[in-house]
């Protein structure tokens, strides 16, 4: 393969995987963060304590994270040919990567949340804050920097799962890794994919611990 291609060919899967990982992310923070507050709020001495409610979402967000990704991926290939229309590329791997990361980014948020000091939330509620204004102006304030290290780390583990999704068809440098370097035994390109996606790693590790940090008041207060 000459030069060009394969830079063009580098460049075409980068851009895949960063458009998986990223709209993947995006849509599991906007369920997940709902879910997350959700199994705070409910649990044991919740500003909401509901068992029932916690139980339920507590199961449903365990059994899914327990199923290997590779295998729910297979699974929802009838989904995803019904939500968009095909089983394969880059925009049908966002349905299995949202539904394996989704949970995922649920107990992340949730652990964040416990975090936050009790007696700010029991000063919220001395003075007369509702539910939603605890949780908006308190807690996910305070849980800020938490949340951006968990933000961090969900983006790395759903680029990781996009590289596998490249097993069926997934698009993205794990395709490219599978189709050139596993089927044609390619292992300089097989080389290069596992580089980019770790520098890649690299970059979103360090935009989202400086972001983490410039919202630490610990830091700042040090």
């Amino acid at each position: 393969m000459e030069i060009n291609q394969l830079v063009l060919l580098m460049l075409t899967g980068a851009k895949e995987s960063l458009y998986m990982t990223l709209v993947a992310t995006a849509f599991s923070y906007f369920i997940g963060i709902p879910v997350g507050v959700l199994l705070f709020i409910t649990d044991k001495n919740g500003i909401w304590e509901n068992k029932i409610l916690n139980t339920v979402l507590g199961i449903i967000v365990n059994l899914t994270r327990s199923i290997p990704f590779i295998i729910l991926l297979v699974a929802m290939l009838p989904v995803t040919r019904f939500i968009v229309g095909t089983s394969i590329g880059s925009t049908a791997t966002i349905v299995p990567l949202v539904s394996a990361a989704t949970p995922f980014v649920a107990r992340m948020v949730e652990s964040s949340l416990k975090e936050v000091d009790g007696g700010i939330i029991e000063a919220a509620l001395a003075m007369g804050s509702s539910t939603f204004q605890i949780i908006w102006k308190v807690l996910l304030p305070e849980a800020k920097p938490s949340l951006m290290v968990g933000c961090t780390i969900a983006i790395t583990t759903i680029l990781g799962y996009s590289a596998m999704a490249g097993f069926v068809g997934g698009g993205g440098l794990g395709a490219i890794a599978v189709n050139y370097g596993y089927y044609r035994y390619q292992t300089d390109i097989m080389l290069i994919t596992v580089v980019l996606l770790v520098i890649i790693v690299q970059i979103f590790q360090e935009i989202g611990m400086r972001f983490a940090n410039r919202t630490d008041k610990r830091i700042k207060n040090s």
